[in-house]
Parts: C-alpha cells; structure tokens; sequence
C-alpha cells in the first residue's frame, strides 16, 4: 500500500501548444485582423481518453468547444480550468494532433473513489465527534480542497477543546480500482493553558482582585481537576462581561475593556491573555424613585423594595435586584406582563446616578390554560397536582415558581425543567405550559464492592418511583456485607383515591452483626435479628408543612455465640461483659410515631437552596416488651454561594427516654438496641461507632500488675448513650464540564457532634493476690499484690459439678470408681482491667476534604478527615471510603 501526502504536492497540468507560424513576414493590423480569423483551426474532433467512471460526452460537457468552431491557446486555458473546477479530475491534458490541428484529445486522470476514512491518534475526541464534524465520506470522489477542508474543521474541532498544537496530517493510500483510503494522523498536543493574564490600566483593583472575578485562570498545579485554565475563546469574551459586571457593582459605570488579546506562546503550546481596561470615575447613587402605573402597587413602600439608598456607591447588581423584586411583587399581585425599567440619569459633574424605575400599566393576569407535553409514561394528573395554580386562577409569580419546584422535585423529569408563560387569548389572559422530558425513574442495581465501613458487599435492588406513570413507588432491595444483611419490600401512593394523602408499607427482615476491634481484628460481638413492618401516612397541613404518621411492629432477637460468651448454660459477664448480658433475649416492640416537617428546597434529589427540618418522635409501648420515647430533630440550609459552589449547614439531635425501671445497678433502663451511636458514616474522622461511651478491656502481663496498652490487644466494645447532636458544614465545589459529566461532586467539611448520657456499667473485678497466693482485695491491686484468675467450676444441665476422667471425657462422678479422685473441670478467665470511657456532651470536631462519585459499580464516597477534637477512647480514621452501597 503506498502513502502519499496530500498536503503538499500539485497535479501538472499543461495544454501543447498550437503549431502556429511566427517565422513569416510582418503583417499590418488591418491584415492580422482579417487574416487571425481564417488562419485559427477549425475543431474537426473531440476525442476524450482516460476517462472510467465518468462517460466522454459529461467530461466534453464542461468545455466551451465543440466540433466545427475555431480554438484559440487561451480558449484551451479556460477548458483546462473548467475540467479542474468539477474536481472530478486529479490531471487533465488537452494534445492536439501534429499532423491535424483541428484533431483535439482530452486525456484525463480521474480522481479516485474514497473507500474509508480512518482516523489515528485521537484519544481526547471520540471517532464519532470527529466523522460529525468532516464533510468527506465513503463513496464520494476524492479531492483535495475537502481534504483540506476537513482538516481546517478537525483542527476547529480541537481547538474549541483547548487543544491549539494539535496536528492533523492527511495521508492517501492508493488501492486498486482507483480507491483511496484517506488516513487524517492526528497529533493532539497537550491542552493549550493560559500561562498568565495581564491587566493594563487598572489602578483601582489588582491584577489579583481582577483575575478573582475571571473564569478563565492562571495555569497552576493545583488545578488538575478543573478545567478552567484551559483557553477558551467563548471565555475569553464571558471574561471581558464579568469584569465590566465587576466594575459596576463598585461604581464605575464608564468602566470599559478597550482590548482583550490572547497571544500563542513562541512553542504554541499555552496563551497569554492581556486586557487593556478603562477604569474611569466612580458613581454614587442619586434620586432613587418608583413611577407605577399599576394601582395596587403601592409607591409609599418603594423604600421597601430596594437595597440602596441616596448617596450610596451605585451597584449595578443591587439595579438588578431592585427589578426583580419589583417584577416578583408585580407577578404576586396578579400582574403577570409588568415589566420594571430603569431610567439613569448620570451627572458627571458631581458624579452621581439618578435612578427611576418605571412599571407601564398592565392588565391583571388570570391563569386561561395549564399544557402539559412531553410526558409519554407519565399520567398528566401527576404533573397537575403538583401545580399550586389552577385554571381560572389569578397568576401568581410566587405560586408558579412553587409549583415548578415541586414538579421538579418529583425527580421524573429533566433538571432544568422550566414552566413557559405563553400570552392567551385576551390581554388578560396567560397560558402554562409544561414541557417535559421524562428521565428513567426505575433502577435496577446488581454491585460488589468492598466498603471500609461494611468490607465485601453484594447488593441486589429494584425500585420504580413512577410506577405505571402514576407517581407511586415500589421497591425491593437485598443487601449482603459482613456487617449487615437485609431484605426489604416497600411500596408508597403519594395520592391516596387522588386526595393529597400519602400512605406507604415497608416489611423487612434486617441481620445486624455489632462487632468490636481488638487492634485491627474485628471481633463479632452480638447479633440482632429484626422482623417486622411499619405502616406511613403523610398529611400535608400547609404548602410547607407536612404531617407523617406511622405504626411499626418488630420482633427483635439479640443472642450471643454460647461457645465464646456462656459458662454452664449462661452467659457469662466475665466473657461478655455486663451490658452485653443484659441485651440478649427476644423482645416485641410495638412503636407509634409522627414527623413533623418543615421543607423549602428547591430540589428535594440535589437542592442548592432552602431548608428542611424534621420533628420526629416515636413511643413504643402500645403492647410488647419495650417502652420508650424517642425524639429527634433534624435541620438542613442549603446556600447557592454562587458560581457553583452549594453551602450546607446540618445538624440534628436525639433523645432517648425510657419508661422502663430494671432498677439493676449499673444497668441502664434504655436498651443496648435502643440507644444512639454515632461514627462513620455520620461523622467522618472516626472510625465505626467510634464516638461515644465505650468499655475498654485491657489484658495485665502474666503474674505483673502492668496493663497491656497496645491497641492490638484492646478489647473495644461501644455501648451507645441516651442523647447525641451532630452538626455539619459542608462546601461542594463546582467542577468542569467534562467532572460533571462524570458525576464527581468534591466537596470540603466540617464535623461536630457527640453521643453521651448512659449509666455508668458495672465493670467486672478480679481478685488481688499477694507471694503467698492469698486474696488482699479487688482489682486495681496496690503495692506487691497481683490480680489472679478466676476459676469457674463447670457444671452440667442440671447443676451438677463436672469432672475430667483419665480419658479427657466428662463426668459428674468425682473418682473414677477406683478410689482415685477425677480433676474437677473448671473454666479459667486470666485477669483483665475494665475501663468505662467516651460518656461526655464535649464535641468531637473532625475537618477534611471528599468526593462523591456515581460510578459504574455504584455510588463511590471517599474522605480524607482528620480529627482536631477528640476525648480519651474515640477511634479516630483518617481515610475512609464506600463503593457498592449508599448509607
């Protein structure tokens, strides 16, 4: 196969030249003229060779000469570039016969069919980016203006990328049958960055407060995960917008960018952008007056509407704000075409701006039709009864901006979904129209992964949120860890028989396995089996306010492992200390609650504005085993800081009360089960229910009173406590548009919180021996004494003491029928220190940096946390991350 540049080389072409006589005797100009048109040839023939594809007749169709007419050398000029303009040709030549010059052959080679179009070295474009872009395709005659052509739109193509080194090198390959594969090698070249920005003529703000306000910015290193200090053309003239927006929110009104230049490099491979600016003088506000033709509008509290007064420093943001309000306040009075208008008046003599707001009368709008298009599954009375106007309705900006955030907050349909207000059929009249574009609302999810939280997960769901297009929702879901296992069922009408009435059910039978650390082992601890289902309402009470209620039934069974924790058919506090004694057994818990929430975001999925917050409380008691009352509260504030960036603030707190009196010392009338625990996920910087009231058990040398301190060989058993509060500061930070794509949300944070409030658990003793082996008091042991083992004799199921008979078997005979004594078995427990730590209200405060990411595998989280807060047996994590599984 041969390579041939097309760049660069050019087809001869020539035409022979007519064999005229200029060796004869000089004529006058009476006789050249009468003699030029007799002696020019006649054309007798017109032959055409070397043509394939194209038939004699088309190729001597886009000449001028024709058998019978006279030639001249400039008429075979104008043939030679009529044939090279169809750019069917890649040589033409046009030969006149010596012996006969009225015998004319057109002898052509034809460009070749293209048979493919391969591209090569593209990683940053995709193929199918690129072949949108190139004219060239298959079957099409090959020429070299489009080849030329394709490559100027492939390197447009890269260099919209921020991509201006890129190379496109076009190469032929000639196959037979006059084929051609065209071959564009690409040389993408590193992204063009901007090296630096220059401002000239600026003296008010710097060069860095400027660059601030830019979106383009400097090539740095830290910016690897963003794409704005790429070069940007389109950016480049948004740049050249905010600085003037900039200018005029600090009062320079004359404020003007005289140029804005973007220069390559020497090596072509980064920019350096320049803006020569105009700073001019600076404006203070002058009159501030409202003209109103609307009568309902009352001028008296103009005052009311704007954020500015006489004498301020003029900000053109707080102009555009006074319009909004004043458009908003219109559009809640019913007028739904009013428009505010500024008239400025500027006296650059004492530097100031007058300002007038003007409102032309308006008619008062009602609501004449409410569209919906676009929803295929979707039925429409889902959509219209998420409208908070109805038809006949006076318009109402602030109900229609409601409205719009409670469709959206369905989560069926496209995020930027917007309400259009279209005119009706009178000047008084308005039409809605919402135009959607249905998204996937089922979710099928079958995920592995290993969390640091739950180590292997496998998790298996099924939920539908619009199920049959009538905004209900069905779910199933299994999920298996090491941590936890559970199956649950649910379904939720969001529209009990169409009336704004909420019901739902949940069953569910979820495996819990609590565990402790010794060192990096982790040690399964009790296992607690829940069975049960819970039955939900929801009544709204206001457009904010919405009331939920429910009742739940649940079997709970709490057990232990009888060979790691149980002495003769009991479970041993020795073994497992006194409050994990205490939770084992099957209990009925029968729990009525309600929630009592207050919510303004604007996107209950991903909100970047409003707030929520929950008043829950649950008793249980009703019937059963336990009693108790549980309230919590939980606040969220989102912020849109701008450019972006989303601001959160989260806190909660819990209480717990129990109506229960065991009236056992050391034992707490809440349940283990029952209590609060706080750690990862909650508050990143710990580890696993690392925060809060713990048991420590430390082991003693053998035959020493020293402590065993290494963390390797700690027992660490968290307990929980009656009350915790968590608090939450959060900054997401916005990405490129290529991040975003991907699903990564980076964000920054601060933890705060606590879980605290239980009784003091009865630590476990050990005898103190002294040289001579006789008791001298309980643990701690002081001067020579050392702490001894116990010794537990081992008995059978009916209380009887146990023997060791010479065959290692078990015996209730205490000789062996010989006269010779069996060794009694006994079950020893060497010496250990309890410690009851982390029961305290101070906060622990952890500081780090995450990102989220919906990957393929499932929702990925990663942290980076370190703890500057801690008290004395928290588990601090610095790295943690969860993939396979949301919490």
């Amino acid at each position: 196969m041969l390579g041939t540049m097309l760049g660069g080389f050019s087809a001869p072409v020539y035409a022979q030249a007519t064999p005229f006589d200029t060796s004869a005797s000089p004529v006058t100009e009476s006789e050249a003229t009468t003699t030029a048109a007799s002696a020019l040839p006649v054309i007798r023939a017109i032959d055409v060779e070397g043509s394939q594809r194209i038939e004699p007749d088309t190729v001597r169709s886009y000449i001028d000469l024709r058998p019978g007419s006279t030639y001249t050398r400039a008429q075979l000029d104008e043939s030679l570039r009529d044939l090279f303009e169809t750019e069917l040709f890649r040589d033409v030549e046009i030969r006149i016969d010596p012996a006969d010059n009225a015998h004319l052959t057109i002898v052509v080679q034809e460009n070749p069919v293209i048979n493919r179009i391969l591209l090569e070295g593209n990683r940053r474009l995709e193929d199918d980016d690129i072949r949108q872009e190139i004219r060239l395709a298959p079957r099409q005659i090959f020429t070299r203006s489009r080849v030329r052509a394709d490559v100027a739109r492939i390197i447009e193509l890269y260099r919209r990328r921020g991509r201006f080194a890129a190379i496109i090198e076009p190469q032929m390959v000639e196959l037979d049958q006059n084929r051609v594969d065209i071959v564009f090698e690409i040389s993408e070249g590193p992204a063009s960055r901007v090296q630096a920005i220059n401002v000239i003529g600026n003296e008010v703000f710097s060069d860095g407060q400027l660059r601030s306000e830019m979106a383009t910015k400097q090539s740095r290193f830290f910016r690897f995960f963003s794409s704005s200090d790429t070069f940007d053309p389109d950016r480049l003239a948004f740049d050249q917008q905010r600085l003037r927006q900039f200018y005029l929110t600090e009062g320079y009104a004359d404020f003007r960018v005289i140029s804005a230049v973007a220069e390559l490099t020497p090596d072509r491979r980064d920019f350096i952008i320049t803006y020569l600016v105009e700073e001019g003088e600076r404006y203070r506000f002058g009159d501030l007056e409202l003209d109103s033709d609307l009568r309902d509008f009352d001028e008296a509290q103009f005052s009311n509407y704007i954020p500015m007064q006489t004498g301020d420093w003029y900000n053109a943001q707080q102009i555009e704000d006074t319009i909004d309000r004043l458009n908003e306040t219109a559009g809640l009075l019913g007028y739904a075409f009013a428009e505010a208008r500024p008239d400025f008046r500027i006296n650059r003599e004492d530097r100031t701006m007058a300002v007038t707001f003007r409102i032309e009368q308006a008619p008062r709008v009602y609501v004449e039709r409410i569209d919906i298009s676009g929803n295929t599954l979707t039925q429409d009375k889902v959509i219209r009864r998420e409208f908070r106007l109805r038809e006949g309705d006076a318009f109402n900006s602030f109900s229609l901006r409601r409205s719009q955030s409670r469709i959206q907050s369905l989560g069926f349909f496209q995020e930027d979904f917007e309400i259009d207000q279209t005119p009706g059929s009178a000047p008084d009249r308005i039409i809605l129209t919402a135009n959607v574009e249905e998204s996937a609302t089922g979710e099928l999810q079958l995920s592995a992964g290993f969390s640091s939280l739950e180590r292997f997960i496998i998790n298996f769901s099924v939920r539908q949120r619009n199920f049959l297009g009538r905004g209900q929702e069905l779910r199933a879901g299994i999920n298996y860890s090491s941590y936890s296992n559970s199956i649950e069922l649910g379904f939720t009408e969001p529209y009990l028989f169409d009336r704004n009435i909420a019901v739902g059910v949940d069953v569910f039978r979820r495996d819990f396995d609590s565990f402790n650390f010794i060192g990096n082992e982790r040690n399964t601890t009790y296992q607690q089996v829940s069975t049960g289902f819970q039955i939900r309402a929801g009544v709204p009470l206001t457009e904010y306010w919405t009331l939920a209620l429910r009742y739940g039934l649940n079997n709970e069974d709490v057990s232990l492992d009888q060979n790691t924790f149980f002495i003769n058919g009991q479970c041993s506090p020795l073994l497992a200390g006194r409050f994990l004694c205490d939770a084992i057994g099957q209990r009925l818990i029968s729990s009525v609650g309600y929630s009592l929430v207050y919510n303004t975001l604007d996107n209950s999925f991903r909100p970047s504005r409003g707030r929520r917050v929950i008043l829950s409380q649950d008793f249980a008691g009703l019937f059963g085993d336990v009693t108790y009352l549980r309230s919590r509260i939980d606040a969220d504030q989102y912020f849109n800081v701008g450019s972006g960036f989303i601001f959160s603030l989260s806190a909660e707190a819990g209480y717990v009360h129990s109506f229960e009196n065991r009236g056992l010392a050391g034992v707490d009338d809440v349940r283990l089960t029952d209590r609060f625990f706080l750690g990862e996920p909650q508050i990143r910087g710990f580890d696993i229910r690392g925060v809060g009231p713990r048991v420590q058990r430390f082991s003693y040398q053998p035959g020493t009173n020293t402590l065993i301190t290494d963390q390797q060989f700690v027992v660490d058993d968290a307990i929980g406590g009656r009350a915790y509060y968590l608090g939450r500061a959060e900054l997401e930070i916005p990405l490129g548009a290529g991040a975003r794509e991907l699903g990564f949300r980076p964000s920054i944070f601060v933890d705060a919180g606590a879980v605290f409030g239980v009784t003091n658990p009865t630590l476990q003793t050990f005898p103190c021996i002294d040289s001579t082996g006789a008791t001298v008091g309980q643990t701690p042991c002081t001067g020579d004494s050392v702490p001894g083992p116990i010794v537990i004799p081992l008995l059978d199921n009916a209380g009887n003491a146990l023997f060791i008979a010479a065959d290692g078997t078990l015996t209730t005979d205490p000789t062996d029928g010989m006269g010779n004594a069996n060794t009694a078995a006994n079950r020893t427990i060497a010496p250990f220190l309890e410690r009851f730590v982390g029961d305290s209200p101070m906060p622990r405060v952890t500081i780090g940096a995450g990102v989220s990411w919906n990957s393929p595998f499932g929702p990925f989280r990663i942290d980076l946390a370190y703890a500057l807060l801690s008290e004395e047996g928290d588990e601090e994590k610095l790295f943690s991350f969860n993939i396979g599984t949301q919490f």
